[in-house]
């Protein structure tokens, strides 16, 4: 009887098994390509831009400084929100800001909002009038407020906090940022207002 053909290392058939890992494994990659392509191209046409918080404007409203050291000071704080998204709101929450005097962070008030929305490539105004109780300074930051006033006609204050933002950027669903304010403003105590360029960072 004639023997059985042998095959050689070369002439082994692939196991069905492997032909089928491999069919999934090309079907797995197209579809990721795909989905990169329309990303990409969801990106290109949507162009998405984080949204801003910033202080817009602030002023020195009044102030009162007693022989005692005790200061008392109002103001005026404007917030503003930016969406710069041609097609998407975006939603402000979960914002937190501390307005303080003076070069030792002396905190003075605590500015929240509730969540807010910013309309597709529209602002919003934060409005924050602050009285302040009085404040008893010691002996150095009496110096120092003696000296700003009486010298540099100005207050040195600032506003830092945090709030979250959230938008939607079309198929490529919600992002979510952080956004930072870190800003110092020297307020002159003629009541004059000032527009200051403050850092902004989000993540």
């Amino acid at each position: 009887m004639p023997k059985r053909p042998v095959l050689g290392p070369q002439q082994r058939r692939t196991n069905p098994l492997i032909w089928c890992f491999a069919f999934i494994c090309a079907i797995v990659a197209t579809i990721i390509i795909v989905a990169g392509i329309v990303v990409f191209v969801a990106y290109l046409a949507i162009r998405p831009k984080v949204p801003l918080l910033y202080v817009h404007a602030a002023r020195l409203d009044n102030y009162a400084y007693s022989q005692a050291g005790v200061l008392s000071v109002r103001l005026i704080i404007n917030v503003k929100a930016e969406n710069h998204n041609l097609k998407a709101h975006a939603s402000f929450y979960a914002t937190k800001l501390v307005l303080g005097l003076g070069h030792n962070r002396l905190n003075i008030a605590q500015l929240v909002a509730d969540p807010f929305d910013v309309k597709k490539n529209t602002t919003k105004e934060l409005n924050y009038v602050v009285e302040s109780y009085p404040i008893p300074l010691g002996k150095q930051e009496q110096d120092e407020t003696q000296q700003w006033l009486t010298k540099n006609q100005t207050m040195p204050f600032y506003v830092k906090g945090i709030s979250r933002t959230r938008w939607r950027v079309g198929p490529l669903g919600s992002v979510k940022f952080w956004v930072h304010i870190n800003c110092d403003i020297w307020l002159p105590i003629n009541n004059t207002a000032v527009f200051p360029h403050c850092s902004k960072k989000s993540h």
